[in-house]
Order: structure tokens, then C-alpha cells, then sequence
């Protein structure tokens, strides 16, 4: 976290877990997402393929997109917005590998998961600060 002592100040849902979760939790899931694209891949880049895989870059864009927003800007409302978007491309990217790969697509659950919670979270945070 870049500004730790902002984020910190911040009025958050109680069920916020430690800080020292996150670092875990996101390890474990960036592992399964790289599986997962792997998996997706493995017997080639076909046509068929294009469109989940720009749905996939997608998802990663706004992934790394959120961080910057949110610990860097401290805009609370944007990041909140651009994981409801998220949140939206990876179902999408879980419906379209399903069809090539079904293990490529399970493995992204968890992580579709976890942004839900991460969105509860953050919207906590709009609304108490």
C-alpha cells in the first residue's frame, strides 16, 4: 500500500480483514488467474480465442488499474466503479473460457469471488468516509 497511513485513516466495514491478508489472498489468486490462462492457451492462440482473451486483458487492465485509483488517488468512487466493471469482465472471461476449458474457468471463480467482496469493501469505505 503506497499511502498507508490514508488508507488507515479510513472508516472501513468491520468485517475488513488485516492488512497483512490481502498480500496472501491476492498471491493465491494472481497464481490461479495465471493458471488459469494457461490452461486457456495451451493448445494454441485460435480464432476462437480472441474475443476471451480481450475480455481477459481487459480484466487485468482494470485489476491494475484499481490500485492506482484508490491508494494513489484516494479516489474511492472511481476505484469503486472500475470494479464493478471487473467484477463484470471476469464473469464474462469465467462464461467464455468455459466454453474451450472448464478447469481455466473454475479457477477464475474464486477470484470473481474475492472482487465481490473487494467491491463490498470498497463501497464501505465510500459510504463511511
Amino acid at each position: 500500500m503506497q499511502d498507508s497511513l490514508w488508507y488507515y485513516s479510513l472508516n472501513k466495514s468491520p468485517i475488513t480483514p488485516p492488512a497483512e491478508v490481502f498480500p496472501v489472498v491476492w498471491s493465491i489468486i494472481y497464481l490461479m488467474i495465471a493458471i488459469s490462462l494457461f490452461l486457456y492457451v495451451k493448445d494454441g492462440f485460435k480464432q476462437e480465442k480472441i474475443v476471451p482473451l480481450a475480455v481477459f486483458s481487459i480484466q487485468i487492465i482494470l485489476n491494475l488499474l484499481w490500485s492506482p485509483v484508490f491508494f494513489d488517488s484516494h479516489d474511492i468512487k472511481l476505484a469503486f466503479i472500475i470494479i464493478i466493471f471487473l467484477i463484470i469482465s471476469v464473469l464474462v472471461n469465467i462464461v467464455l473460457f468455459h466454453k474451450a476449458s472448464k478447469i481455466a474457468a473454475y479457477l477464475l471463480i474464486p477470484y470473481f469471488l474475492w472482487l465481490i467482496f473487494a467491491a463490498y469493501l470498497n463501497f464501505e469505505i465510500v459510504i463511511l468516509n
